[in-house]
């Protein structure tokens, strides 16, 4: 695992070059006397380094997969265009609107200045370039392919999130009609029926069922509103941090949710789709089966599929082929096995793979685009019948009355 890089600064410079014309521009560096450093190799000799002040309302944004992914791209491209390496970080870093990112890049930029490969510089922000991105840098680096592995993991980076933003798109629209849902009821329960409820305190005659059930809700939820809304906002936080803190949990959630109904086989397929396309793209880049492995672990974006890659590692460590180990692993479907072992047998695993990750990629986008064409109908009935039901409950009594006053 690589260490944390010590924390990056940005300072402003000022000097002469090497024809005693002043330039000044900013940098990202650890300290002023290895900005100076840096400067001096250059060419440039310094008179003024000073740390850029940051700005007075905070501000700078953080880095999102997205700026990596078409960071990504960007790089690829300049760098099979023959953009020198610093050139094209320089440009990217530059120009981009992030300044978090910027800061990212022109720090990464240093590190290279300084006399880092590619590679070790990366690995310097674990957090924004993992294991697998760093690996397949570095078999470019050893390789001397490394624009060919950068067109690679761009094409790779872009799969992988596009795939995310599927998953996200088929959990946030049910959710934020939930959310929705709860904040209308809530409203209704608060302040219009108990208005209602003092209408009806008038009547002198019973209430129908359905009204009082919806009434004696509405006086709990007055009475016990701070713990309802307390105990959901406690409830979130408490999900959020033991997914975060707590390794059984994961495992437990990744496996109900793989076997949900309907959300259950976009989950599977997604991580399949994730698996085929990470250990494709490492196959092309020349990594070796087992080192691959572990890194493809980590990327499948699901514990469960996860432990089961890690197991699968063991065994073919051991000697065992790689569809064998799939297939023990009682997770993926025959297709993808038997197309894992006619690429073992032919020697073209990365075709295969790749094949498989298309297939399951365009699985998922069709499942996704079926969900929101089921859940459509599926929401507009739940709304109807929860707020329909509770205008119902309110508006039954004044019925009854006007049956009376009619009759």
């Amino acid at each position: 695992m690589a260490q944390a890089a010590a924390k990056q600064d940005t300072f402003l410079w000022e000097g002469k070059d090497n024809k005693g014309q002043t330039v000044k521009g900013e940098v990202t560096g650890q300290s002023i006397a290895l900005v100076k450093a840096n400067l001096r190799r250059q060419g440039i000799n310094p008179k003024k380094v000073k740390k850029k002040p940051k700005p007075l309302f905070g501000g700078g944004g953080k880095v999102k997969a997205a700026d990596i992914s078409i960071f990504s791209r960007q790089l690829a491209t300049m760098m099979s265009s023959g953009v020198p390496l610093v050139q094209a970080f320089d440009i990217i870093g530059r120009g981009h609107e992030n300044p978090a990112m910027q800061k990212l890049l022109l720090g990464v930029k240093a590190d290279i200045e300084s006399g880092s490969n590619l590679s070790e510089a990366l690995a310097k922000h674990p957090y924004h370039f993992d294991d697998l991105f760093c690996n397949l840098v570095r078999a470019g680096e050893h390789a001397g392919i490394l624009d060919d592995i950068l067109d690679k993991i761009a094409l790779y980076k872009e799969k992988t999130e596009a795939i995310k933003g599927k998953i996200k798109k088929a959990m946030f629209y049910p959710t934020a009609v939930i959310v929705v849902a709860f904040l209308i009821t809530a409203i209704l329960m608060l302040f219009v029926i108990p208005e209602f409820e003092n209408l009806f305190s008038g009547f002198g005659a019973d209430l129908p069922a359905l009204t009082k059930f919806v009434v004696n809700m509405s006086e709990i939820f007055q009475q016990y509103w701070w713990a309802i809304f307390g105990g959901i906002i406690g409830g979130v936080y408490a999900l959020i941090q033991a997914k975060k803190r707590s390794k059984k949990f994961n495992v437990f959630l990744d496996k109900v949710l793989i076997k949900m109904p309907i959300l259950g086989p976009i989950l599977n397929k997604a991580a399949i789709a994730r698996y085929a396309r990470t250990l494709a793209t490492m196959f092309a880049a020349g990594v070796p089966l087992v080192e691959a492995m572990e890194s493809v672990a980590g990327a499948v974006g699901n514990v469960v599929y996860g432990n089961a890659v890690l197991r699968m590692r063991d065994e073919v460590a051991t000697g065992t082929q790689l569809n064998v180990a799939m297939k023990s692993a009682n997770l993926f479907p025959n297709m993808v096995i038997q197309m894992t072992a006619i690429g073992e047998e032919a020697g073209s695993m990365d075709t295969m793979l790749s094949k498989v990750a298309d297939f399951y990629e365009e699985e998922v986008d069709n499942a996704v685009d079926s969900l929101s064409s089921l859940l459509e109908p599926i929401i507009m009935v739940f709304l109807g019948v929860l707020i329909g039901g509770l205008v119902i409950a309110m508006y039954l009594p004044i019925f009854q009355m006007g049956k009376v006053v009619g009759g």
